[in-house]
């Protein structure tokens, strides 16, 4: 899955987007025959905002090339609409005043299996401009552990982040990219809290604690990201804000709430998840409703600079302080770590080696095989006759 994160640069930031994915599914991703402005059958469209996914499925098969795709049509999106921009930096370009009615987009990949476990793939797709991925999505990969089950993949006892997988984190770490645990199991999520040398978020969760769903984090894996210096942005979607598909805006504010009591009010952010999830609060059906949460909030006794901090500031925080990691890390080189071919267990994968006739012959069918024999013979009959 690949989607997009947009920061309204005069208000708020909301992270997990997931129109390039509907953009694929109703349209094909052809920009050309469709107005961004207003959109039908999705919840997003760049009048709404003004007030890349690829499914698990796609695992050891496509995945790589259909994560280039949609990096292609968020990259179109975010540079054939003047209402965007696309943002690859915690730099104070976020400050522009010249830019103050732009839409800042910047790219993330949901799902480690979009990198088919090759750290080359990851460099190459931050070069691209993606600046943030999750280890998992609904399915395991050969070195993170998934919050669901949904896929019986790469089931491992007591081991929920690899050698390889820790070899990600520090590759994420020293390039600058976010590390999002969304979607990770409780252990892998803590297993990197405590490898990881930079803050973390999760970028579309909820608390287990008022709700307990899987995807959800419990206060203890809370703490942890306090210390982390990290962040939870809060997801909207129903079932994991009420453990039912309908719920009210008192439900996801109660979320807010505890989250806050927990940890503080500096370690929380907005994360939406419209496009992805299909149920949402009465009242927030789509992304021009965020301000009923605020005023909802602001009616708890949440104070104007708390606000600022969730909707704009704790982001960018956490943002420059990946980067002030990677350009500690700078001296560092790309790391060349490798997963074992029996941990990837992929057929797709093709095995670096000079092919043997015998082996090149024995695939064929009978008649080619005894064609290739007679040219065999015939070649060898051939050079020795250069040799009385």
């Amino acid at each position: 899955m690949l989607n997009v994160a947009f920061l309204t640069l005069s208000s708020s930031f909301c992270s997990h987007n997931d129109l390039a994915l509907r953009l694929r599914i109703h349209h094909n991703n052809q920009l050309s025959k469709i107005n961004l402005t207003h959109l039908t059958r999705v919840a997003t469209d760049i009048s709404r905002l003004r007030a890349a996914y690829i499914l698990c499925g796609a695992q050891d098969m496509d995945a790589v090339r259909l994560t280039l795709e949609q990096i292609d049509v968020i990259r179109r999106i975010c540079t054939e609409y003047p209402d965007f921009e696309l943002r690859t930096g915690a730099t104070v370009a976020f400050l522009n005043h010249e830019n103050m009615r732009k839409i800042a987009c910047l790219i993330s990949i949901e799902g480690g299996h979009s990198i088919d476990s090759s750290l080359p793939a990851l460099r190459m797709f931050y070069q691209l401009g993606v600046r943030s991925m999750s280890l998992t999505h609904s399915c395991n990969t050969p070195w993170a552990e998934s919050s669901t089950n949904y896929y019986k993949v790469f089931v491992r006892p007591n081991n929920s982040l690899t050698t390889f997988g820790k070899a990600v984190v520090d590759e994420m770490n020293r390039l600058g990219m976010i590390v999002d645990l969304s979607h990770t199991s409780s252990e892998t999520a803590s297993a990197v809290l405590s490898h990881s040398k930079a803050p973390v978020i999760f970028s579309h969760s909820s608390s287990y604690k008022i709700c307990n769903n899987s995807r959800n984090v419990p206060d203890w894996l809370l703490h942890k990201l306090k210390n982390n210096r990290g962040l939870i942005m809060v997801n909207f979607y129903s079932p994991f804000i009420s453990c039912q598909n309908e719920a009210t805006v008192s439900h996801l504010a109660d979320h807010f709430d505890h989250i806050k009591e927990v940890i503080g009010a500096k370690s929380i952010g907005i994360g939406g998840d419209f496009d992805g999830g299909t149920s949402f609060p009465v009242g927030l059906e789509d992304v021009s409703k965020y301000p009923v949460i605020i005023q909802e909030l602001l009616k708890r006794k949440w104070t104007e600079e708390e606000l600022a901090d969730v909707l704009r500031n704790n982001f960018l925080r956490v943002f420059e302080e990946v980067e002030k990691v990677r350009n500690n890390l700078s001296w560092k080189k790309p790391s060349e770590e490798e997963i074992p071919l029996k941990e990837v267990a992929n057929k797709c994968r093709l095995e670096l080696k000079q092919p043997i006739l015998q082996e090149l012959v024995s695939n064929q069918s009978p008649s080619f095989k005894a064609k290739g024999l007679n040219l065999l013979f015939l070649a060898l009959a051939l050079l020795f006759s250069f040799f009385p």
